[in-house]
């Protein structure tokens, strides 16, 4: 079942569908990332690719709970930052295409919040 989106603000940054998928730049068209559909419940990024642009993406469902901060790590697994719970993936960041990220995102299984920052 398709979940319902309460809030999708993008700047300068497009998807490839409606709450998933590729992420790419708007200004120099490069894939910028991947967003797992099915396993995230909230996404809070804040980027500056290395064309220059400055992006964001904020997306979150009308079922989202409120995610718990925690201080783990996500775990790499094949390019992939994943839930250390349960090992799902949640998004690939391309960190050879960005000059800076800081991410927020929550995993709909544990309700963990994750945080990844590059500088």
């Amino acid at each position: 079942m398709a979940r319902k989106l309460k809030n999708k603000e993008l700047l300068n940054t497009r998807l490839a569908s409606n709450y998933g998928g590729w992420m790419y730049c708007d200004k120099c068209n490069e894939t910028i990332g991947y967003l797992c559909y099915a396993t995230y419940d909230r996404l809070a990024l804040k980027y500056t690719c290395k064309c220059g642009n400055v992006g964001s993406a904020f997306l979150d469902f009308e079922d989202s709970s409120a995610g718990a901060d925690c201080n783990h790590e996500l775990v790499v697994t094949r390019n992939r930052f994943c839930c250390p719970e349960d090992q799902n993936p949640l998004i690939t960041i391309l960190d050879k295409k960005l000059a800076a990220y800081e991410m927020n995102i929550t995993c709909k299984s544990c309700h963990q919040t994750y945080k990844k920052t590059l500088k």
